[in-house]
């Protein structure tokens, strides 16, 4: 067995000092480099772990960041061809002759097809109490006997929401 020296420097002297190791075993030498590597392989195991969570919540937030630009892109699109809608109620409106009535009323069903397939609904308060979350007042209306206060009167632009959203509030008339 060999002998560790250690060379220790006190005041100019030098002195060797022999440090002493207790022999181990091969197999206590075995079982010790085991433990040492079962913790190693715990910490890389929980690294691994923590990556694989780390990565599966960055996909999540991409879904979502996806899933909202694309709803935001939806709704701007839709929020530009509504006003052909409005055109077409407003012509429907005129007194015209059959052949452009007939045609303008396919247009609207082809319109109003449209906008259910993409899952937009009307918002059609006619009649109701007014509701300022699906609708803005933008003028008030004598009742007429019967008739109750903050009761929608007449619409001057539809509302629409799209699965549950709003995305263009009905324009309205309330009675005081």
């Amino acid at each position: 067995m060999e002998e560790n020296t250690k060379n220790v420097n006190n005041e100019n002297t030098e002195t060797t000092q022999p440090i002493k190791e207790k022999p181990k075993s091969k197999s206590q030498q075995l079982v010790l480099e085991n433990e040492s590597l079962k913790k190693q392989v715990e910490e890389f195991k929980d690294k691994w772990m923590r990556c694989v969570a780390e990565f599966d919540n960055y996909k999540k937030r991409n879904a979502k960041i996806y899933t909202d630009a694309f709803n935001e892109g939806r709704v701007e699109v839709l929020l530009k061809i509504l006003p052909i809608g409005d055109t077409l109620d407003w012509a429907l409106k005129m007194e015209l002759d059959q052949k452009t009535m007939d045609g303008l009323k396919a247009i609207k069903k082809k319109f109003t097809e449209t906008l259910e397939a993409f899952g937009v609904e009307e918002i059609d308060p006619t009649g109701k109490p007014f509701d300022p979350n699906i609708a803005e007042a933008v003028m008030q209306a004598e009742k007429c006997e019967g008739e109750e206060s903050d009761i929608v009167k007449q619409v001057f632009q539809k509302g629409y929401k799209l699965n549950s959203k709003i995305i263009r509030y009905a324009t309205v008339s309330v009675t005081k």
